[in-house]
């Protein structure tokens, strides 16, 4: 963390921030406690410091960060999990409320928590008013979308322009309709969403643009076998049934019929080949996400390749730890056509740098 400018990538997971970045001609720093993540990290080239974000001293790196991103780990807050962050909130609210007025009453206030990894959510702010980085960059499940906004407030009276909302990533080319609130903020302009580049069913072109085309499916970037016939078509209607041309590395058999099931109970999220996958879950059942047919009738395991592509990852990410831990790590992890997209209106003045 010696040269100015850097990028600062809290929590910072297998890399799915840092892949966005690196479409961008770009580079982070990541802190993370995980083993597994900071060996995949490693392997995948991206520099990462092993260490507890929520320890890790600030001071040295003051004056060095331009961009600071963030996605704390949301099992607290998330469906899939406890949800103790729920019964945290107020207390998390208190301490954002504490580190805007200048005061860090962390240690007292995690004593409270009936979890204590519900207070990670604040982390990002006590960075942000630390460092005063140009741009951030915040992701959680949508559950933290009123501490973002309250967090947003925070940063605005910080002299911030700030933006919170929820982004579906379907709308940014994944094949997968994962819904997670963000936080966009700006020193040098306005915080503004990214525009998306895919809509459910596309839209047509007129005056003001060529439209936009359908969501990814699953069997777009998973691939169907040579010569088999699909419908393809929005979430909720049918489609035109066409020829495909490529071969698949992934999906073997009459793949036409698959159905991804998330999920063991009757009313379990099911996608068709010919739509985007639901979001992807991982944190309790990794067993229970496979593929069926139409009888619903098991076919075999999603692996841990068809997870990574479709959580926007390259099919040959190396991937580290046992197959439980790979599996959590892709389901944790930022969407890298998301991340791209969040980022790529904020860094302007370093993509110039780095042209």
């Amino acid at each position: 963390m010696n040269a100015p400018g850097r990028i600062l990538d809290l929590f910072a997971g297998p890399g799915g921030w840092s892949e966005g970045l690196r479409t961008l001609g770009l580079r982070d720093v990541g802190i993370e406690i995980d083993p597994a993540a900071c060996a995949t990290r490693a392997a995948a080239g991206h520099t990462t410091i092993h260490a507890d974000v929520a320890a890790y001293p600030i001071a040295p790196l003051r004056g060095k960060v331009t961009g600071l991103i963030a996605s704390p780990p949301c099992q607290t807050f998330s469906a899939a999990g406890l949800r103790a962050g729920n019964t945290d909130l107020p207390l998390c609210h208190q301490v954002l409320d504490d580190l805007t007025r200048g005061h860090d009453t962390r240690d007292n206030v995690r004593t409270a928590c009936s979890d204590p990894r519900s207070l990670l959510v604040v982390e990002p702010l006590r960075y942000a008013l630390d460092l005063r980085p140009d741009w951030i960059a915040l992701e959680e499940v949508p559950a933290v979308l009123p501490l973002f906004e309250h967090t947003a407030w925070s940063l605005t009276g910080a002299g911030y322009s700030t933006w919170t909302g929820v982004l579906n990533a379907a709308d940014f080319g994944l094949a997968q309709t994962r819904r997670r609130a963000f936080l966009i903020a700006s020193r040098r302009g306005p915080a503004l969403p990214p525009e998306p580049t895919h809509s459910d069913g596309g839209t047509d072109a007129d005056l003001f643009g060529d439209g936009l085309p359908t969501w990814r499916t699953m069997g777009d970037v998973l691939g169907y076998p040579p010569g088999e016939v699909i419908t393809r078509g929005n979430h909720t209607t049918g489609g035109s049934r066409f020829p495909t041309t490529g071969p698949s590395w992934a999906l073997t058999g009459r793949a036409r019929s698959w159905m991804l099931r998330v999920g063991n109970r009757p009313s379990s999220t099911r996608r068709r080949l010919d739509q985007p996958a639901p979001t992807l879950l991982f944190t309790n059942a990794r067993k229970d996400v496979s593929w069926i047919d139409a009888d619903s009738a098991p076919i075999r395991r999603l692996t841990v390749q068809e997870a990574a592509v479709l959580q926007g990852f390259p099919a040959t990410y190396p991937w580290v730890g046992s197959r439980t831990k790979q599996f959590e790590q892709i389901g944790n992890a930022v969407p890298a056509p998301l991340a791209a997209a969040v980022l790529r209106p904020l860094v302007p003045a370093a993509l110039e740098v780095a042209a």
